[in-house]
């Protein structure tokens, strides 16, 4: 089974109990809160302002699409001719590490710019553009893309891809995490050849959508007629189209998150071998049974999320919102859960990033761990002394709170809308306060419990 380290060397040597940061960070949240109730009376995020830079040409696009797909066609190749070694390979790594939490980081500043080197949206958009000329310029018929699959089909490849990192050992080795890879772009295909390329890019590519969800985030954002423009940080999120699937989506992405930080700490080894027991004595083996007890902690931590945001909501006011009921009312907030979600992340996966992306040169070096050394770079080992664990804690803290504050600023001005005054605004976030103080609570608390296990 394939640990990556998540790069904590001992305990972090901290200046005050643990306790008084989470005390710390609720007063942020709090006089936050007080703040935008007392300075915010108005909505301002609906239209912000924006500096138009420039349109990306059409050869730009092409070349970042072909980049992309070589990328990954070299990462699929190294999982099938490569090395069995997880260490070695160069898949496991690119894939859990380079891709998957990488390419969220980077969106956080550059935008949604995976969306350029999206390896299976380039191939079916360069598939397209070879029916047509070979079809005399006929489009192919699609079918409209309909309103309740919303993000239902991205919301379950996250899913999928979160048990195969987090709860299935097999999921992790070279060549079958390089069939999966080959098997998702299938499905993507299909989906782009049934739906056509841009809408299901949009709503049904799992990766795209999550990404792309970061990238709203980002100072750096894209209109719809392609031009670059620059603009306020966290502000693109208020623009989130609310649709069937985007909840669970997020839901998904911060339990997933939580119960990764949660799966190295007391809690979860404490009930693990009783799981464990639980599945061998139905018939399983122990490999069977601890993979299935994995799975028990990831569906139990997505649901304490879910039960978290169903309270939020809850305490929100029906009466005056213009929601017909409480499912359309969350939709209407639901781009506040996107800031907790960057939150999380690079709360949870900044030592890894910061550690095991270090790897990503020595095993592009060699790729198939054959040995080779392509770029002199095979040698090469991690430097844990680049970050100390202290400093690892500082950033984990300051990117909790800074998130939810993010989503307190969100959820204040899109009440605003909601219920049309600044005082029943107020009024009606004050459930919203108490869950985002959980939220950063409870990322405290599993940072901790990691940090010092």
């Amino acid at each position: 089974m394939l640990v990556f380290a998540h790069g904590i060397v001992g305990r972090a040597d901290l200046p005050i109990p643990e306790s008084l940061f989470g005390a710390a960070a609720g007063t942020v949240l709090v006089v936050s809160f007080l703040a935008l109730a007392a300075g915010w009376s108005t909505p301002r995020l609906g239209h912000p302002p924006e500096r138009a830079l420039f349109r990306i040409p059409l050869a730009v696009e092409a070349l970042c699409g072909a980049i992309g797909v070589a990328v990954f066609a070299v990462v699929a190749y190294t999982g099938l001719a490569g090395t069995d070694s997880q260490q070695d390979n160069l898949a496991p790594t690119a894939v859990f590490v380079g891709f998957w939490v990488g390419v969220p980081f980077l969106s956080l500043v550059l935008g949604d710019w995976f969306r350029l080197f999206n390896p299976w949206r380039a191939i079916g958009r360069a598939t397209g553009w070879a029916a047509g000329r070979l079809s005399r310029g006929e489009a192919a018929e699609v079918f409209p893309y309909p309103d309740s699959l919303g993000r239902w089909p991205a919301a379950a490849g996250v899913l999928a891809f979160v048990i195969c990192e987090l709860c299935w050992a097999t999921g992790r080795e070279p060549t079958p995490l390089a069939v999966l890879m080959l098997v998702y772009v299938f499905v993507q295909l299909a989906g782009q050849g049934v739906y056509g390329v841009e809408a299901w890019s949009r709503r049904g590519d799992a990766f795209g959508v999550w990404f792309g969800l970061f990238a709203m985030l980002a100072p750096v954002g894209r209109r719809a007629d392609g031009r670059v423009v620059l603009r306020p940080p966290v502000v693109g999120a208020a623009r989130l189209l609310p649709m069937a699937g985007t909840v669970t989506l997020l839901v998904t992405g911060i339990g997933s998150t939580g119960f990764d930080g949660a799966s190295q700490g007391p809690l979860f080894n404490g009930v693990r071998p009783d799981l464990q027991s639980f599945f061998t004595s139905l018939g399983a083996g122990l490999g069977l049974g601890l993979e299935l007890a994995y799975v028990v902690g990831l569906f139990v931590a997505i649901g304490m999320v879910a039960g978290l945001w169903r309270l939020g909501t809850e305490g929100m006011p029906l009466a005056g919102s213009g929601c017909r009921d409480r499912v359309q009312l969350g939709r209407r907030f639901v781009h506040t859960l996107i800031p907790i979600a960057a939150a999380y992340v690079v709360a949870h996966y900044f030592s890894l990033l910061a550690y095991n992306g270090q790897d990503l040169w020595r095993l592009a070096s060699d790729p198939l761990g054959d040995g080779s050394d392509l770029f002199g770079g095979a040698g090469g080992s991690i430097d844990y002394s680049i970050l100390s664990a202290t400093a690892i804690w500082y950033a984990q803290v300051i990117a909790l709170v800074g998130g939810h504050v993010a989503a307190l600023v969100l959820a204040h001005d899109r009440a605003l809308v909601v219920y049309g005054s600044a005082k029943a605004a107020a009024r009606s976030q004050i459930v919203m306060l108490v869950l985002m103080v959980c939220f950063t609570c409870l990322g405290l608390w599993l940072l901790s419990a990691a940090l010092n296990g």
